[in-house]
């Protein structure tokens, strides 16, 4: 192995017309020695992503894009490992932007520590109003509930790697990536090569810049999504269990207990015990405070203005209420067929 390996960089890509051309500059002009290439595969995008990956692809012999009819991540990723020549396998982001030094630190990483999949930061930011907001509820602790790729830690072992910078042969042993798990696979894969006794490895000085939906409706589809998948990892793998997401769930039962006992109140009234009546008065703060927390953590984000503050307050509660539903829904009847409704068109 050489000290600068050639890089595959490997993007799954849909509907991205807006992000692509500035994602793929971002890799191809990485301050990097090593031999680059970049393989995209589309999926069936309703907007122009194809024909800006096609006249990309025509203006630099590096990017080669092949086809992915189903549209599926994890069908993507798989044709663009396949398809990709290099020692080194980099995942990215057609949403994301890699700072210059992102490779040669990500290598240098890898074997550095004698890791077989290394990870970053994803560092949220926006353009409009809204998209800083849901930034800023990515930066935040009471967003996501702290993983490292979103609000760091010290440098280490993790369970699992934002993206992933791979060796190639880490393939050949544990299999690519799972591709009935249309979300979490990267988690699943990293579950893999953590059980065949490699590191994978998180590093807070690879930063990568990350649009994440610019508004609340595709946002509230994704968070769903998400919390559908992790339902799912929960539902099939003893090591994806955590008490840190049974509370989303905890706390959507208290909001939607606060909701029916506010219109259910004034109908009970007066027929019902003091200690019931008592329970039900109780219920109803549920919502409320859990709105004045969601305000007070938006308040203390770094969201710049009160506009701005204010809306990230309405995307934790974006983020939060749907990621619950769709955990119980993947919890119980499992996630098969749940897409991300916010990217699909």
């Amino acid at each position: 192995m050489t000290e600068t390996p050639g890089v595959s960089y490997i993007m799954p890509v849909l509907n991205e017309a807006e992000y692509l051309k500035e994602a793929v500059r971002s890799i191809l002009t990485q301050d990097y020695e090593g031999e680059k290439e970049l393989v995209i595969a589309l999926g069936p995008s309703s907007d122009d992503t194809n024909v800006v990956a096609a006249r990309l692809a025509e203006s630099d012999s590096r990017i080669v894009l092949v086809d992915n009819p189903k549209g599926r991540t994890p069908i993507a990723l798989n044709l663009a490992v396949k398809k990709s020549s290099h020692p080194i396998v980099m995942r990215v982001d057609a949403h994301s932007e890699l700072p210059a030094n992102y490779t040669r630190r990500g290598v240098e990483t890898l074997y550095r520590v004698g890791a077989h999949d290394v990870g970053g930061l994803m560092d949220a930011r926006g353009r409009t109003p809204k998209q800083r907001a849901i930034a800023a509820a990515y930066h935040s602790k009471f967003g996501f509930g702290g993983p490292a790729y979103h609000s760091g830690a010290p440098e280490g072992e993790a369970e699992s790697a934002y993206l992933g910078i791979f060796r190639r042969e880490v393939f050949d042993e544990v299999g690519f990536y799972d591709e009935e798990m249309w979300r979490a696979q990267d988690w699943e894969l990293c579950l893999r090569i953590r059980q065949a006794g490699h590191k994978v490895w998180f590093d807070p000085e690879l930063k990568v810049g990350y649009y994440p939906r610019d508004n609340f409706k595709a946002l509230v589809r994704q968070s769903y999504a998400s919390g559908t998948w992790r339902g799912e990892i929960a539902r099939r793998f003893p090591e994806g269990k955590s008490i840190r997401h049974d509370m989303p769930p905890v706390l959507l039962a208290g909001v939607v207990s606060g909701i029916l006992a506010t219109f259910a109140a004034p109908l009970i009234r007066g027929h019902v015990s003091r200690q019931v009546q008592f329970l039900v008065d109780s219920a109803r703060l549920a919502p409320v405070v859990y709105t004045a927390a969601t305000l007070a953590a938006g308040i203390n984000s770094n969201a710049q203005g009160m506009k701005e503050k204010v809306l990230t307050a309405g995307a934790f509660q974006a983020i939060h209420l749907p990621w619950a539903a769709g955990y119980l829904k993947g919890r119980i009847f499992g996630a098969a067929g749940t897409v991300d409704k916010g990217r699909v068109k």
